[in-house]
């Protein structure tokens, strides 16, 4: 894969995903420039990178989505080009126009493309002149409540109400019933407006119980277009994704290939190319419906990398210089099984109240099989301003059984003291049967959720006190002083009471 790499990247983000790019980049040998807000000055990513620029206050409309300011900054550092991670400006087609009047190479798909498919009503017309098959629906923004009766009417409650520029469950509203329609379209409208600036929305027929899997999608500039296998997304809450998984336990070889090939024959529609992800439902008979295409790089891209063997930051790098894809799909194959867990700074016994405040004890898991993408250290104070997710453990085994087994091992290693988190939730998911025997849909984790028995003590501010003082009390027992931005003495603390420590916690979070 020959190229002429790039002098210097900007990493227009924040959190895990700017760091897993600095990463690439370093490996690469290609130097970074980061960027950050007020609430970001003493970030991970901002101490990874070779420069850092401050861009702006803590609110993202005023940093890390002003264009002018990032672009401005990339002039300045001598970058040549830009990484923009995901969300933020990742699949902005004006700030992809910016970047190439400024002479910057924007590391993704053309503007063109993202136009094409980045709205999802325009990529719902793309699929109709593909032939694709799509969710039963609009496939333009509706134009007035009577509209949204008319197409509701159509095609039969329940439906769904969907943000045309969305993306993370907001704007989404399910409707079982025309009386409540008149109330979710006014509302989802608003929400839409006040998450993406545009409150155009329309209108999916609900499948029941359906499977949420997406297909990899990758190309270059030459033409060259690869499917990388499936990820199964099914455990969702208010439809974000919760757990991702690769490959997908009901995804034979045959719908493989055909999921596979109706992705590939969307995005040269679209005349696509970088990295993309196109999502699909899946209903009980295995049938598939296009869903929408993200144009940017997923979160849980790493359990993709981990059953393909490649690394899809580098790739995106490589194909933005103007290299050729080194490998066709006859050369892919798959082996083994990952599983993806986004932990959150977030409290699920609090009906998932967010969590901001200082980390004041981190101990991370390892071991065979196990990667962690995090953009947090001991001493960070987890900002209020932007999503709470700290970061994503991965776990790799031969078998999705394996697998399992081994990432629960790591989330008894995993210690996050200070703040609240999810990692608690991922052992009821992983203990439960429906989850070890692959029964899921987007539905699965609300009636979890449903099911689960009170919290057996008060779980306030006093509570979670007291969980950390002991835990602190514990490590010291232990002989280990406290670590501060990383730099202490961790490396020679005593695995198993270290073990004990994080699952004396993990028993105070049930």
């Amino acid at each position: 894969m020959s190229s002429s790499l790039f002098k210097k990247i900007l990493v227009a983000n924040r959190g895990e995903i700017a760091v897993r790019v600095i990463r690439a980049c370093r490996e690469l040998g290609v130097p970074t420039v980061a960027v950050f807000s007020d609430a970001d000055r003493a970030a991970l990513h901002v101490m990874k990178a070779d420069e850092a620029y401050h861009i702006g206050p803590a609110a993202a409309r005023e940093s890390y989505l002003n264009t002018e300011r990032v672009i401005d900054v990339a002039r300045r550092s001598g970058a040549d080009a830009i990484h923009p991670g995901y969300g933020f400006l990742s699949e902005n087609a004006r700030f992809a126009k910016a970047c190439a009047d400024a002479g910057v190479k924007f590391i993704g798909p053309p503007p063109s493309a993202m136009e094409a498919l980045g709205s999802k009503t325009r990529a719902r017309e793309a699929a109709d002149r593909a032939g694709l098959p799509r969710v039963p629906g609009s496939v333009r923004a509706l134009s007035s409540l009577a509209d949204a009766e008319q197409v509701a009417g159509q095609v039969g409650y329940p439906v769904m109400l969907k943000a045309a520029a969305g993306g993370g469950g907001k704007g989404m509203r399910r409707v079982n019933a025309r009386d409540e329609l008149a109330s979710a379209f006014a509302s989802a409208k608003s929400e839409a407006l006040r998450a993406f600036g545009n409150d155009d929305v329309y209108i999916e027929k609900l499948i029941v119980e359906p499977r949420h899997i997406e297909i990899q999608v990758l190309g270059d500039e030459h033409g060259n277009m690869v499917y990388l296998g499936e990820r199964e997304c099914s455990v969702q809450r208010r439809h974000q994704k919760v757990i991702e998984e690769a490959p997908s336990a009901v995804v034979d070889a045959t719908m493989r290939q055909a999921m596979g090939e109706t992705a590939v024959a969307l995005a040269r529609t679209a005349g696509y190319f970088n990295a993309g992800t196109v999502e699909f439902l899946v209903d009980q008979e295995k049938n598939f419906y296009f869903l929408e295409m993200n144009t940017r790089l997923q979160v849980e891209h790493p359990v993709t990398e981990l059953v393909t063997g490649l690394d899809l930051v580098h790739l995106q790098i490589l194909i933005a210089a103007g290299a050729q894809l080194p490998f066709s799909q006859s050369d892919l194959q798959l082996r083994g099984h990952a599983i993806e867990i986004r932990v959150y700074a977030e409290d699920p016994d609090n009906n998932f109240f967010p969590s901001p405040g200082q980390i004041t004890r981190l101990l991370t898991p390892s071991g065979p099989g196990i990667r962690e993408d995090s953009g947090i250290y001991e001493g960070w104070t987890v900002p209020l301003d932007y999503d709470p997710m700290l970061s994503k453990l991965i776990a790799y085994a031969p078998t999705r059984e394996q697998a399992i087994r081994r990432l629960r091992r790591a989330l008894d290693e995993y210690f996050v003291g200070g703040i609240a988190t999810n990692l608690g939730l991922f052992r009821e998911i992983l203990d439960d049967p429906d989850f070890a025997a692959a029964r899921i849909h987007t539905g699965y984790l609300d009636r979890l959720l449903s099911s689960r028995a009170p919290v057996p003590f008060n779980n306030g501010a006093g509570e979670k006190i007291a969980a950390i003082a002991a835990a602190l009390l514990q490590s010291a027992k232990n002989g280990n002083g406290a670590r501060v931005n990383g730099h202490g003495n961790g490396a020679t603390a005593t695995p198993g009471k270290w073990k004990n420590v994080a699952r004396q916690e993990a028993l105070r979070e049930r």
